[in-house]
């Protein structure tokens, strides 16, 4: 079985520990846990490693958020992966920092990196794990906030998340997302 994983954020230093970018953050961890090497790819930085008899691919696209879904949708197509066997990482306003919630479709909540995978890969019905970012900013300072760094104490808190975001992507891969989001969902 092979299994495509998403993190999404943005390349470059300026966006490297910002809050949109904890989709790349979470899956640098669980690479460097599987010494699974980072190499330049077709509209992404790919990575893999195997666990329990899976083939795990790792992409963290270059595209820059809003256009994900082109590298998604080429490496579905590339990987011959179903989109029931893709998760994709992303960071979600909506919900408080630290929570999880693993869902196997849905809207994509005004979050355009989603809305551009929904677009080229035909509809909504992907599986997403949502990373609460919290909404501590004042009307109209979305832009900041997402694309802000995150404060310490926030940062202090970010190994146990991606830890736990790193077990549901496991569980993902080998319960299946039922059990994953019943025994993992915040």
């Amino acid at each position: 079985m092979k299994y495509l994983i998403v993190g999404l954020g943005n390349i470059g230093p300026e966006y490297e520990l910002t809050r949109h970018n904890i989709g790349f953050l979470t899956i640098d961890r669980l690479a460097d846990q599987y010494d699974a090497k980072w190499e330049s790819g077709r509209l992404a930085f790919k990575s893999e490693f195997k666990y329990k008899g899976r083939t795990i691919h790792l992409i963290k696209p270059t595209t820059y958020m809003n256009l994900s879904g082109k590298a998604v949708n080429y490496w579905m197509k590339e990987l011959s992966i179903p989109k029931e066997n893709i998760l994709v990482l992303v960071d979600e306003v909506a919900i408080p920092f630290g929570k999880l919630r693993m869902r196997a479709k849905g809207s994509a909540a005004g979050h355009n990196g989603l809305k551009n995978i929904e677009a080229l890969t035909g509809g909504q019905d992907y599986p997403r794990l949502r990373m609460g970012i919290g909404d501590d900013f004042p009307k109209g300072r979305q832009v900041d906030y997402v694309l802000g760094k995150f404060k310490q104490e926030e940062f202090d808190h970010l190994p146990e998340i991606m830890d736990k975001a790193i077990d549901m992507v496991l569980g993902f891969c080998t319960i299946g997302i039922a059990q994953t989001m019943t025994q993992y969902n915040d």
